[in-house]
């Protein structure tokens, strides 16, 4: 704080010597070091509160950008699950009409008008094998499958079936 060298530090004692007197030199010079020790703790009592409200701030800074980014974030979200909604949908009517009864006169039309609510109410989506099940007459005979093999196994299984009843 106060650049004093040797040699001023015995000119100010000298000074103190001849205007205090020798039997109060020792008593004042033990006042002036308890207000010197208040003044320094004082002095180190306001850097620390000026610390404090700086890093105070730096934290109210750091916690406005968090806020920003998660803000920023939750937008990107939206707007992806809004695009892959918007996907999904115009997907499912290049489907639709890709159907040979693609018409929403069909009477297995509003049945799967119906499954797509029933379905988010279950929490989840109706199954395509749902949706083509809906679509079928009940009276109808079932559609033959893709060439998978899937139907001669069927066959074959229910036929092994019977033969063991």
């Amino acid at each position: 704080m106060f650049d004093f060298g040797f040699s001023e530090l015995i000119v100010i004692g000298i000074v103190m010597l001849v205007v205090v007197g020798p039997e109060r030199l020792p008593k004042v010079a033990r006042t002036a070091g308890h207000l010197l020790g208040r003044v320094q703790r004082y002095v180190s009592d306001v850097k620390s509160d000026i610390q404090r409200e700086m890093q105070l701030e730096e934290l109210k800074k750091l916690q406005e950008q968090v806020r920003h980014q998660a803000q920023e974030l939750e937008s990107s979200v939206r707007s992806g699950a809004a695009n892959v909604e918007s996907e999904v949908g115009r997907t499912a009517g290049e489907l639709r009409s890709m159907l040979p009864e693609g018409g929403s006169a069909q009477p297995g039309a509003s049945a799967r008008a119906d499954a797509a609510p029933a379905a988010a109410e279950h929490g989840g989506a109706a199954t395509g094998s749902q949706l083509l099940a809906q679509d079928r007459p009940a009276a109808a005979e079932p559609r033959p499958q893709l060439e998978l093999g899937l139907d001669a196994s069927a066959r074959r299984d229910a036929s092994a079936d019977k033969n063991k009843v």
